[in-house]
């Protein structure tokens, strides 16, 4: 299907409409070779609480955003390259069903689908682009995860100290390590971890002394591995655990009143053939 598509006048208007949909915000999506496979949307788990996402899976990369206007707006927008993905099925949750974890070196978090159909359909397309993408690099599958950020309703304490009570004037955090729900106190530290950003991220107590014992042995060791593997998957900006705290009004452009959207007539459907 890739192959049949690639190149054609139907992927790029298909491309187009999703560029124009995102606005100036996004990123040009555009590039030789590049197939959009389908487009959907999903439920993500956020920080808050879960919410509706725009997904749009190519043979590269999978793309999503926050929705403004269903089929006509979006923004937010984050870019996944898929050579960095790894998938994990979940059981139900009592709020969502049909659940999944997409899995990669940046971040990680939770999505599900409306049937039970549709995540086997979601997950066998993500798993085949997957495949083709390390047959044609080479590479390995990803085997360093970050972190699933715990959502904030899923604990009123801090899950460290057992003590602290959240509130209005006590804040929760997020461990960028563990993704843990954690008081100030459990939190005040910062580590470097390049993998995640190039700035020094929150982490809680017992991150951090982990953290800085396996610094120390790296030091004794007087070596470091490099990492080849992450330089070949392109520099697209990492999305973090922070985007699910702002409204999905957050970040919308001024978009002349006179805009056209899929003015092509392409049809369009979870998954294009």
């Amino acid at each position: 299907m890739v192959d049949h598509l690639a190149n054609t006048e139907i992927n790029s208007q298909r491309i187009a409409a999703v560029e124009n949909c995102f606005g100036a915000s996004g990123q040009p999506l555009a590039v030789p070779g590049r197939v959009l496979l389908g487009e959907g949307i999903l439920t993500k788990e956020c920080r808050k609480k879960p919410k509706p996402r725009i997904f749009f899976l190519f043979n590269d990369i999978l793309v999503y955003g926050s929705i403004v206007i269903n089929k006509r707006k979006y923004n937010s927008q984050h870019i996944i390259p898929l050579e960095d993905v790894t998938l994990e099925v979940l059981p139900d949750s009592l709020q969502m069903k049909n659940r999944w974890m997409i899995k990669t070196s940046k971040k990680s978090f939770v999505v599900s689908a409306a049937s039970l159909t549709e995540r086997k359909e979601w997950i066998s397309h993500l798993e085949e682009c997957i495949r083709h993408l390390l047959m044609k690099t080479g590479r390995q599958p990803s085997t360093e995860h970050a972190a699933p950020w715990i959502p904030d309703k899923a604990t009123d304490i801090c899950m460290r100290c057992t003590q602290t009570k959240f509130s209005t004037l006590t804040r929760r955090h997020h461990c960028r390590k563990c993704g843990f729900v954690v008081c100030a106190d459990c939190s005040r530290q910062r580590f470097l971890m390049p993998r995640l950003s190039p700035k020094p991220l929150r982490v809680c107590n017992l991150c951090y002394r982990q953290l800085l014992a396996e610094k120390k042995k790296e030091a004794e060791a007087d070596h470091r591995q490099p990492e080849p593997t992450h330089s070949a998957i392109p520099g697209y900006e990492p999305s973090s655990g922070d985007d699910s705290d702002k409204s999905d009004d957050d970040k919308a452009d001024q978009w002349p009143a006179d805009t056209e959207f899929y003015t092509s007539e392409v049809s369009w459907s979870s998954f294009h053939s």
